[in-house]
C-alpha cells in the first residue's frame, strides 16, 4: 500500500482486533483489490462461482443484477442480455 494511506486504519484493526501490521496491512489490501474489480471480471467470477454451486443460468444472472448496484463503485445498470454477454462474448 504505497504511501501507507491507511495507517489509522491498520492501527485500529491491530488495537481492535488480534491481527498483526503485516495481516491487518494484507487484509486491508484485499478489501481495497476486491473493490477495485472491474465490473466485467465481477460479473465472470460471480457467474463461476454461482454456477459452480449449482444455481441456473437465469438465477445467476438475476442474483448477479441485484449484487452490482451494491458494489463500491457501482457500473452503470446492466440489463440481463448485457450481463450474459459479458460472460459468453
Amino acid at each position: 500500500m504505497p504511501g501507507r494511506a491507511y495507517d489509522d486504519l491498520l492501527v485500529h484493526l491491530t488495537r481492535t482486533t488480534s491481527l498483526s501490521t503485516g495481516e491487518a496491512a494484507r487484509v486491508v489490501a484485499d478489501v481495497l483489490a476486491y473493490f477495485a474489480e472491474p465490473a466485467e471480471d465481477f460479473v465472470r467470477r460471480r457467474h463461476a462461482e454461482l454456477k459452480a454451486g449449482g444455481l441456473t443460468n437465469d438465477q445467476i444472472f438475476e442474483r448477479v443484477a441485484a449484487e452490482l448496484p451494491q458494489r463500491r463503485v457501482a457500473p452503470p445498470e446492466l440489463s440481463l442480455r448485457q450481463l450474459r454477454r459479458i460472460v459468453y462474448g
